[in-house]
């Protein structure tokens, strides 16, 4: 198979013909028809993952038709369409045995924890508690993204955000996750407040529905102009840019009782919480981490339904051979939206 490989962080990315996988046990081999270009990738290059064992093929937003299955696996075949979340459960540990597979201890993490999808054809394992069965009416390139971005902001919104109808929300980011949270707040009827210091993405985000858009980084203005705009603070903030700033400011903006999700991949040490405001107000913190695939119905139920249209988010296509351009460059800006590799030469 073709596939993308770096054996150092920071490295070259070469194109390179590879052995193609076989199934473990508990898992199967897909053929990629499309995988999304994320942030996450570029971190992992970059050596910020200590789950990557060098040398590495990165890639984790997929989709895909079955090729091969494990001896162990009972509910796929060859020939179904799947995603699958970024974060497979093991489905044994406690975390999995109550339904937070999302968080499990011995978690398959394609692109991290083995080789990934910027590839022809990718393992994976855990298939059966893991694997989404994708409609006919969501195509590939559309559902790539469903693996982490769209998935990761879904959870984020929904599940640990509990938005409510009439809520002010505010997102902190619009590249792909930030983009995916104010669609899904939108459609579950809050009222979103976009901020970024690029205008293209805060532009895009307007289209998607944002009800204000704040560009700059001087952290007191934006906090000023949240709290003016949301008339006295969101009831909930999405940090989907990963900086200590944006987590302090976004905090600072909550009105009373108001609620922070962290989706955004920060360094270990660098985050200064205000405290003050957490106590004085009772504010809560949470943190986001994918989403399990038992949660993927109520998502591709709202797909299909035309209240979520993730398509959408897509405004580039590339061929497998522009990855090791494209990887190095998702450090720095590159333009709203996602961009998903459909074609798979060398």
């Amino acid at each position: 198979m073709y596939a993308a490989l770096y054996r150092r962080f920071s490295g070259p990315i070469e194109i390179i013909d590879l052995p193609d996988p076989t199934p473990e046990p508990d898992g199967v081999v897909v053929r990629v028809e499309a995988t999304g270009l994320c942030r996450s990738d570029w971190h992992g290059w970059m050596g910020h993952d200590t789950d990557i064992t060098l040398p590495h093929v990165p890639g984790h937003e997929l989709a895909g038709t079955i090729v091969a299955i494990g001896a162990g696996v009972q509910m796929w075949h060859v020939g179904d369409r799947i995603t699958v979340p970024f974060v497979a459960g093991c489905g044994t540990c406690q975390a999995c045995r109550s339904g937070n597979e999302q968080v499990c201890q011995r978690q398959f993490q394609p692109g991290f924890t083995a080789w990934g999808s910027f590839a022809e054809f990718v393992g994976l394992r855990y298939a059966d508690r893991n694997l989404v069965r994708l409609p006919g009416e969501i195509d590939s390139v559309t559902a790539a993204i469903l693996g982490c971005r769209f998935g990761t902001a879904f959870r984020a919104v929904v599940d640990q955000g509990r938005v409510e109808t009439g809520e002010w929300v505010a997102v902190y980011g619009c590249g792909g996750a930030g983009l995916a949270a104010i669609m899904i707040a939108r459609a579950f009827g809050a009222r979103v407040v976009a901020v970024d210091p690029d205008e293209d993405a805060l532009e895009f985000a307007t289209r998607l529905g944002a009800d204000a858009a704040i560009a700059g980084r001087d952290s007191s203005t934006i906090l000023a102009t949240v709290t003016d705009v949301t008339s006295g603070g969101p009831n909930l903030s999405v940090d989907a840019i990963g900086s200590p700033e944006v987590v302090a400011t976004s905090i600072a903006s909550l009105r009373r009782r108001g609620l922070h999700v962290q989706i955004g991949l920060l360094p270990d040490n660098v985050t200064e919480i205000p405290m003050g405001p957490v106590i004085g107000r009772e504010l809560e913190i949470l943190g986001s981490h994918g989403m399990q695939a038992h949660r993927y119905p109520a998502m591709l139920d709202m797909i299909l339904e035309g209240r979520l249209e993730p398509h959408l988010l897509v405004t580039k296509r590339i061929p497998l051979s522009q990855l090791p351009e494209a990887l190095p460059n998702m450090g720095e800006s590159h333009g709203p939206g996602i961009t998903v590799i459909d074609r798979f030469d060398a």
